[in-house]
C-alpha cells in the first residue's frame, strides 16, 4: 500500500510541475492588491486553456497533499 501511495505522489507531483510551468506569467499580481484588477468572473474565462491548467494544478495540489497525508500514516 505504501508504494502505490508513493507512485501517486510522484505522478501527482510531475503533474503539478508540468501544469504550473505551461501557465502563462500574469502582471496583475501586484495590481490586485490595489485593487486595479478586472474581476475574474466577469471575463468568462471558464473553458479557456488558462482555466483548465488553473484546475489541473489544484486538482494535483489536493492529491498531492492529500496522498502525502496518508503517506505519513500508512508505512
Amino acid at each position: 500500500m505504501g508504494i502505490a501511495i508513493s507512485i501517486v505522489i510522484i505522478i501527482s507531483a510531475l503533474f503539478l510541475i508540468v501544469t504550473v510551468l505551461l501557465q502563462s506569467s500574469d502582471d496583475s499580481g501586484i495590481s490586485a492588491l490595489s485593487g486595479q484588477s478586472n474581476s475574474y468572473l466577469s471575463k468568462s474565462k471558464a473553458k479557456t486553456m488558462e482555466a483548465k491548467l488553473a484546475l489541473g494544478t489544484k486538482i494535483a495540489a489536493g492529491v498531492f497533499i492529500l496522498a502525502a497525508i496518508l503517506k505519513l500514516f500508512i508505512k
